[in-house]
């Protein structure tokens, strides 16, 4: 049993088993166990790194292609970003700190290219040659391959860093937390989200929780674990959201109905006509809009199966 990077506990409580329920890259079960002193749920032993790599599909971010229907989830995606954009601009308006907007794990680089259509200068970071290059070429956004704690920004550069659904996928977060302080100027605001291990969503159902996503989230954290980590990293909290119009209903939808899902499909490879892509599509569409309502509430109680967290560097 591994020592808790949060507070070094080493004792800790079986929670579930599971494997990959949304991709299928595996067969094989995971443990899923819950700290004995601070409670934050891990998989314990983690997959080591060259067998978690093999654990992330092709294509493991959106890019979209000619299609019509690719176009459309483009369109989509553009909506429900504005408030992972709005978010993060007002961090920035808020700050002193001068130089470009730092997105890890940029994916395709769609956020990014939001950003700039709003004037903001971006760059972006991703493990993946191949997301880096697709968003130099469809978003018009510098993008290098690499890891944070070994990139090539000059220390204090940086007025914001961006990390959406990151930490969870980190042997150990802290050391990115520790190079985004680095790269941070004094003042820049640290944006992070993650799945809240203590929504609703989660207590409901579990292991069928798409936030879980074993093997590839090595850590479920609860929006108190994460600010936490953030503080023990030199941080101070600014402003939390448990709310997100892209990530909250359509993860609620995934749980449900992990087979409509349709980057899991795409991914997959499922074969399926023209029809049967827009049948399920629309299926899963109206299951997301459905979610909604439920996915609204636990946010407006503090349980949204989102946390989105800014921080300031002092």
């Amino acid at each position: 049993m591994s020592s808790c990077v949060l507070c070094g506990e080493s004792r800790a409580v079986a929670l579930f088993s599971a494997s990959d329920r949304l991709y299928r890259t595996t067969e094989r079960r995971f443990d899923v166990v819950r700290c004995g002193s601070c409670g934050l749920i891990r998989l314990d032993p983690q997959p080591s790194q060259a067998e978690l790599a093999s654990y992330y599909p092709e294509n493991y971010w959106f890019a979209p292609d000619r299609s019509a229907a690719s176009q459309w989830e483009e369109a989509y995606r553009r909506l429900v970003l504005r408030d992972h954009v709005a978010f993060v601009a007002r961090a920035l308006r808020n700050s002193r700190a001068r130089g470009p907007l730092l997105d890890v794990g940029c994916g395709g680089g769609l956020f990014l290219g939001m950003m700039r259509e709003r004037g903001f200068r971006v760059a972006g970071l991703d493990f993946s040659a191949d997301a880096a290059a697709i968003a130099w070429r469809r978003q018009q956004v510098p993008a290098v391959c690499g890891m944070l704690a070994n990139s090539p920004l000059r220390p204090a550069s940086c007025a914001g860093v961006t990390m959406f659904h990151v930490l969870e996928h980190l042997p150990d977060p802290r050391v990115y937390l520790a190079a985004a302080h680095e790269a941070l100027a004094p003042d820049g605001r640290l944006i992070v989200q993650v799945p809240n291990a203590a929504s609703w969503q989660f207590r409901w159902l579990g292991r069928r929780w798409t936030g879980v996503d074993v093997p590839r989230h090595l850590f479920d954290f609860r929006a108190s674990d994460v600010e936490r980590l953030v503080k023990s990293c030199g941080f101070e909290i600014a402003r939390r959201k448990f709310f997100s119009w892209r990530d909250n209903p359509a993860g609620l939808a995934s749980s449900l109905a992990p087979g409509l899902d349709p980057m899991a499909r795409r991914i997959r490879k499922v074969p399926e006509s023209g029809v049967q892509r827009l049948v399920k599509d629309l299926t899963y569409f109206a299951l997301t809009v459905a979610a909604v309502p439920f996915a609204a509430l636990e946010a407006a109680f503090g349980a949204g199966s989102t946390v989105m967290i800014e921080a300031r560097k002092p």
